[in-house]
């Protein structure tokens, strides 16, 4: 019998659980323009999880702000009381599973 390199009994593996899955929702793109839409950008679908934060940086990787998502915090497009470029940015969200510390990165983009 030919196996793929699974582990666990006749070959399969573990089975994937509702506890092993985490969906992040976040806005692909934000618009601080004052209009009222879409005007900050944040991950607001784990305001439950109590130690979740963002680190969001520049294509150069520096770090522009930390959002803690506990105090619902949101970024508005500025570093230092400067308006930032439209262009793509970066972030890391940290966050708790089952007791186990995990971390997401993905991008999206500040459009003026």
């Amino acid at each position: 019998m030919w196996k793929s390199g699974r582990s666990g009994a006749e070959g399969c593996s573990k089975p994937v659980t509702q506890n092993d899955v985490v969906i992040v929702g976040y806005p692909r793109y934000f618009t601080p323009n004052d209009d009222s839409y879409n005007d900050t950008w944040s991950i607001k679908a784990l305001f439950y999880e109590h130690d979740a934060k963002v680190d969001i940086f520049d294509r150069y990787g520096k770090l522009l702000k930390c959002l803690n998502l506990k105090n619902a915090e949101v970024w508005d497009g500025t570093y230092n009381g400067m308006l930032m470029p439209a262009t793509d940015y970066w972030f890391t969200l940290h966050y708790n599973n089952l007791g186990v510390r995990k971390e997401f990165s993905s991008h999206f983009s500040l459009k003026r």
